[in-house]
């Protein structure tokens, strides 16, 4: 639509610039003269000439009214039609969309949002974390304006697409397009740009994982293998694995399992902080050299206190 626009634009320019030329050669007229002449005809606002024309320039008079009001009615109904159907809506959301995205910082990056892509982008919209989807499809483009995520329409193996995501400025990125082929590529060229990005790629088959974890990515993940385990542990060990989905993806829970960072001081904020937040204590004397892991205490039973509960 907006090629449309320009072209009606351009083609409405073109009949100007021809009229003010074709008075200034025929009738000897100064630029200027001929180019108000061309737009009072192009208009048809009926304000009588501002000098008496030839009949060379009579004639072109009529060619510039005929093809001004046709190209004149063809911008007029372009532009209508740029308006009324939300074109112009588009683009300004558009560019709203690209700065926001400009403005992001380690943030993370979701390429393709099939049946993959649009779960991790879920999840990582519960979880509030800054993140840009990448696709190429308009059906995933509707989606996520839908859903309110920011969105890059694109080919993701392209440099400029990524680049238009922030990759530079990423923390991770998901590789969830539909083949292992087209995984690898956009592996290899987030790598290129950003050789400190952590990348977690999709895979169809175990024996792709080894290409594409040598193509740059940090992890790979089977969806079909992992799935096939998850369902094997469900009938083996039940209980364990229903925990387990309650503590990581629980939605009633008001807590997680994470990872932090404990420093190698016993002085430190960070050890202050965990012990006031969680009221732990250290279940053993680490080196002073070595990070120290915190865990509550448990305590262990007397030797004989078994026999003597039997």
């Amino acid at each position: 639509m907006l090629r449309r626009l320009l072209r009606a634009v351009g083609f409405l320019a073109a009949i100007l610039v021809a009229g003010t030329v074709g008075y200034t050669l025929i009738e000897g007229w100064h630029p200027f003269d001929s180019l108000y002449m061309t737009v009072i005809t192009v208009a048809t606002v009926g304000f009588r000439e501002i000098r008496p024309l030839s009949d060379a320039g009579r004639v072109l008079t009529m060619g510039l009214i005929l093809m001004g009001v046709g190209a004149l009615g063809y911008s007029f109904g372009t532009i209508v039609e740029f308006m009324v159907e939300g074109h112009l809506r588009t683009i300004l959301e558009g560019r709203r969309m690209q700065k926001r995205i400009s403005e992001l910082s380690d943030h993370y990056i979701v390429v393709g949002i099939g049946r993959v892509g649009s779960v991790v982008a879920r999840s990582l919209a519960d979880e509030g974390v800054p993140f840009v989807v990448v696709d190429s499809c308009e059906e995933c483009r509707a989606a996520a304006e839908e859903a309110g995520w920011l969105f890059v329409h694109g080919d993701a193996m392209s440099e400029e697409i990524l680049l238009q995501a922030g990759v530079k400025r990423g923390k991770g990125l998901v590789a969830a397009v539909d083949t292992d082929a087209d995984n690898l590529f956009v592996v290899l060229t987030a790598r290129m740009l950003n050789p400190d990005l952590f990348i977690v790629a999709r895979s169809t088959s175990i024996a792709s994982e080894r290409k594409i974890l040598s193509s740059g990515a940090d992890r790979v993940i089977t969806p079909n293998v992992i799935g096939g385990r998850r369902m094997a542990a469900m009938l083996m060990r039940p209980a364990v694995a229903d925990y387990l989905d309650v503590v990581m993806h629980g939605d009633g829970l008001e807590y997680r399992l994470d990872a932090l960072r404990v420093t190698a001081s016993p002085r430190s904020p960070a050890r202050r902080s965990l012990r006031r937040r969680y009221a732990t204590r250290p279940a053993c004397s680490c080196s002073p050299y070595a990070p120290e892991t915190l865990s509550t205490r448990t305590p262990v039973p007397r030797r004989g206190s078994l026999r003597e509960m039997s």
